[in-house]
Parts: structure tokens; sequence; C-alpha cells
């Protein structure tokens, strides 16, 4: 049987490659184009140009992959020779995506998720780029290889079907982007802007200024912040998640998302141990989720691979969360609370936290401070009550069809939903002051997403009992005979 032979990327990449070398080196042309001309040698230093379009062409000319031996083999690099190798049964997941150059030139380039414990981004298999068309069949056919894997020789085509579209991206989607985390970072980069052109021009205000500034103004230049948050969260949703599309198609999930730069992730059905419903304050108060799979081998960094549905309408929140796990009731079953000791937990440790603020007031006013700093301590104290009941409210746990369910938080609340065959182990954690209250820290551990779903202040009766219903034996060999 002759070996299966090493395959280049598509040609058309030599379009692509060198551009993006140079843009790389591009403070590093600009200058030399400024001291070319300082020194007069002019246009000729352009020359540097070829350096990193060389390095583009070298790029593709050293880089080839094959599949061969149930094995996705890449090899590249000049002088430092990289190959790189995963079994086909360690895919996790496959993603394609193209940039709108790669759009235009009919290319996608695939990325394959697998198991490993590198870290290093240098030592991903990466495939930059493929023909569209044999990037889908690529994609096809290491999906298909590790089913016919985890099932075994009975495995058949019977796995192919019909695509079945769970969710689409709709316009009213939109409302959720400014509660979705993205307005802060807009607003971070509005701040970042402003402080680099005030460093630069060195603005400066005085008393007559400031004098000068009504009202009007304020709130003018306060309703034009808000406005500019809000259009660059609006927009980079857009262009993050436009045209969503998660389907089922045979053995696999697929998301498709980008309105200019196009992804596409499939992740197997049979790595998929979960979900996690994500309900932070902000989306809550909107009324919408996001929806994020916990896929057995895929570290926490990696999350942009497992994105099953960006922040929705809370109902489709619901809906692929249970079209994901098979049923309903793991994000719509009420969980079993965690009792008084944990709700005291809750307000004590919330108000120990507004208690400096409390403090500094008080001394502030007996020191001849204005009384209104009182105010502030009362709302203090107020925000830190608010908070603790929230926390109380969202604690639960529980065994539901199959699926180990825990939910906490407030601020960032979550609600995780793992099958149980994919729990490979339990920890459980107690402080002095748990364990006085006769609570632990529980966690079930698997092989995906952050390596662990956890949930704080869980009875220790209730804690067992959870770990023996959702794994027989696995933790009951362990207790005493009472």
């Amino acid at each position: 049987m002759s070996p299966v032979p090493w395959q280049r990327l598509d040609p058309r990449m030599l379009l692509v490659h060198p551009i993006k070398e140079v843009a790389k080196f591009l403070p590093v042309l600009i200058g030399l184009l400024v001291a070319g001309g300082a020194s007069g040698t002019g246009p000729w230093a352009l020359l540097g140009v070829g350096i990193p379009v060389g390095l583009g062409v070298v790029r593709y000319l050293t880089t080839t992959y094959r599949i061969a031996d149930g094995r996705v083999e890449l090899q590249r690099g000049l002088l430092q020779r990289h190959t790189l190798s995963t079994p086909v049964d360690r895919v996790r997941t496959v993603d394609l995506t193209a940039s709108p150059v790669h759009r235009l030139l009919g290319l996608a380039t695939v990325v394959i998720g697998t198991g490993s414990v590198v870290s290093d981004s240098d030592e991903r298999l990466v495939l930059d780029a493929l023909p569209r068309e044999e990037a889908a069949r690529l994609r096809t056919e290491l999906l298909l290889t590790t089913v016919r894997a985890d099932a075994g020789p009975l495995a058949t085509d019977d796995h192919v079907e019909q695509e079945q579209v769970v969710a689409r991206f709709s316009p009213r989607w939109l409302w959720y982007a400014p509660f979705s985390g993205t307005a802060l970072v807009g607003l971070g980069a509005i701040l970042a802007t402003a402080a680099q052109v005030n460093e630069s021009v060195q603005i400066r205000f005085s008393e007559e200024d400031l004098a000068a500034v009504d009202l009007t103004f304020v709130v003018g230049v306060v309703l034009a912040a808000i406005v500019l948050v809000v259009a660059l969260a609006v927009g980079g949703y857009l262009v993050t998640n436009g045209g969503f599309v998660l389907s089922r198609y045979g053995a696999a999930w697929h998301v498709r998302r980008g309105l200019l730069t196009r992804r596409e992730t499939s992740i197997d059905v049979a790595r998929l141990a979960g979900v996690s419903v994500g309900e932070p304050a902000a989306l809550r108060v909107a009324r919408g989720r996001r929806v994020g799979a916990i896929v057995t081998g895929l570290s926490g960094d990696q999350s942009g691979s497992a994105v099953l549905l960006p922040p929705a309408p809370r109902g489709t929140g619901y809906d692929v969360a249970a079209a994901v796990l098979g049923t309903p009731a793991p994000v719509t079953a009420p969980l079993l609370p965690h009792g008084r000791a944990a709700t005291t937990r809750r307000y004590s440790r919330a108000l120990i936290g507004a208690l400096p603020l409390v403090a500094a007031a008080t001394l502030a006013v007996l020191a001849g401070g204005p009384a209104w700093l009182l105010a502030g301590a009362v709302a203090a104290v107020g925000a830190a009550l608010a908070l603790a009941t929230d926390r109380a409210r969202a604690l639960g746990h529980g065994y539901v069809d199959g699926h180990v369910v825990m939910r906490s938080g407030s601020v960032l609340r979550s609600r995780d939903a793992v099958a149980a065959g994919h729990v490979i182990g339990w920890n459980q954690r107690a402080t002095w002051f748990q364990r006085r209250a006769g609570l632990v820290a529980l966690a079930a551990t698997t092989a995906g997403g952050k390596g662990q779903v956890r949930v704080p202040d869980v009875p220790t009766k209730a804690a067992i009992t959870l770990a023996e219903a959702a794994t027989p034996g696995l933790v009951g060999q362990f207790l005493e005979d009472r």
C-alpha cells in the first residue's frame, strides 16, 4: 500500500500570505521609507517590501498536510521544521473561517480543535487556506471518522440526514447588544482614545472654562457618549453574529456566524458534554440569555469555538439549550435551594463588604463632614442587601433527566447542565466557616469547558445525594458506614 501523499494549500493563498506578512512588517517598512527619504535613497527603501513578500511565499511552499493512518498531520517551517500530528478520534471541533479576502477568492481557513494540552498558539492545527468545497469536505470527513471511531465497526452512513435549523439570526437580537458586555468594551475604547488624544494634544481647562460649562452641555455630552457606546455595541454584535445559524446535521452541531469574516464551527455530538446558559444581570434586565457548549477536550480559553447562541431572547436561549440537551427539563425545572445556612452566608458576606464604606462615612460625619455622606452609606447597605437577595435566590442544584444542573451567581449568573455520563469525579471543599455551617463547595469535574461545573454552599448531605444520584457508587465507596 503506497503512502498517502502530502498536499499543499491552495495556490491562491500566494495572493494572501504576502499581504499578511507586509501588514506585520508595516511599522518597519514605514520606518525604512522615512529613513530612506531623509538619507536620499528615496523609493529604493521600498525594496524592503521584498522581505515580507518572500516570507509569505516561503510559508506557502513549506506548508503541507495529509490525513493518513487515522491521523491528521501538518508540516510547516523552513529553517525550523514543525511536524504536528494528532489522531482523528481526538478531533473535538472543526472551525471554518473566511475573511473578506478569503471569501472573495473562494477560500476558507480550517482550524482543527483537539484535546491537546499544548497552549502555544503556534501549535494549532491550522490549514490557511483551502478551497471552500475542499474545506467543507475535510470537515465532514474528520467529524464522520470521529463518529465511526466512537460508535465502533457497526457505524454506518445513517448519521447523514437532513439539516435541522434550530436558531437563526433575527434583527431584533440587536436589542440585546448593549446588555451583552460589548457596551463596556466600547466604553473602554472611547475612554482609551480620549486619554490618548488628551496626552498627545495636552488639553487643559481653566477655572473660567469650567465655570462656563452649563448643565445642558453636560447632558448633551453624556447622551452623545451613550449613543456612541450603544452604536459601537450594536455594530460589534452585528459584525460578529450577523448571519448566525445554529443547525444539527448528522452527528454534529454546526454554528455559522459573522458578517464580514464568516466563521463556521462544527461540534461533534459525542463530545458535547452539556450547555451553560449565561444569565448576567444586564442581560436578565433585557430578558435575554446566551448559551455556550461544554465540549469534552475543549479548554476554557477556546470558548469562541463553543458559542451555541449569542445574546438573544430568553425563550430562544431555552429552546436552543433544550434542543442540544435533548430535553427541556435541565433548563426549566426548579432546582433544590441550599437552605438557611447558605442564605445567611450570602447576607453576611455582602454586609461585611459594605462595612468599610459605612465606617468611613460615619467617621467622616463625626469629624465634621457633611451629613449627606450617611445617605451614601445607607445606599451601600441597600445595594449589598439587594445583591445578597439575588445571589441567595440564584443558588440551586439538581439531578434532572440524567443531567447534573447547577446555578449560582448574580452579576454573572449561569445555569450549567452536564450529562451524568460526562462527570468523571467530584470535588468537595469546605472552609472552617463552611464546615461550621454544614456546607461545602461542590464541583462536578468533566473533561470539557473549564474542567468543572461548580456551585457554592451546598448542604453536605445534599451534595452527597446529588453525587450518588448522578454517579452511583463513585462517592459512596468513600463514606463511612454509620
